[in-house]
């Protein structure tokens, strides 16, 4: 069983520090970033690190998010994003669960719960993106 989860947790795709990059990036399993990239991240549920020496200029969309560097930009993260010192991140944050490390610097919103499409997604329709209610306990009274 362990060494299906490393499969899962290995980097397939690494960005060094001397790549400079402008444009889309779509991945499945796990991207490390260290070097520049601008544009869009996205991953119906991969993870992306963000590493310290990284600057990212992108709208991102993953399952996670680990962030060690400079994010600009919106993060949307299925799973969870977490935010680790010395990162610097100036944006919107959303996902169920958001951590962050004493002494990064965020500037931004934060919002933690279901994302919610922008109008400008939808050409002027208003929509919410719900996870169904979670099933309650019923109790059987005698």
């Amino acid at each position: 069983m362990r060494k299906e989860k490393d499969k899962q947790d290995a980097i397939s795709t690494f960005i060094g520090t001397e790549s400079n990059i402008e444009g889309s990036l779509i991945f499945e399993g796990t991207v490390r970033v260290d070097g520049r990239l601008k544009g869009k991240i996205t991953s119906s549920d991969g993870t992306l690190i963000v590493g310290e020496p990284a600057r990212v200029e992108a709208d991102i969309d993953v399952g996670l998010a680990v962030i060690m560097g400079e994010v600009v930009g919106t993060v949307h993260a299925k799973k969870r994003i977490e935010i680790y010192k010395p990162a610097r991140v100036t944006g919107d944050l959303q996902s169920p669960v958001i951590s962050m490390d004493v002494g990064v610097t965020f500037n931004g919103n934060c919002t933690m719960g279901p994302k919610t499409i922008s109008t400008e997604e939808t050409k002027g329709e208003s929509i919410r993106v719900v996870q169904p209610p979670a099933k309650e306990k019923t109790e059987n009274k005698v």
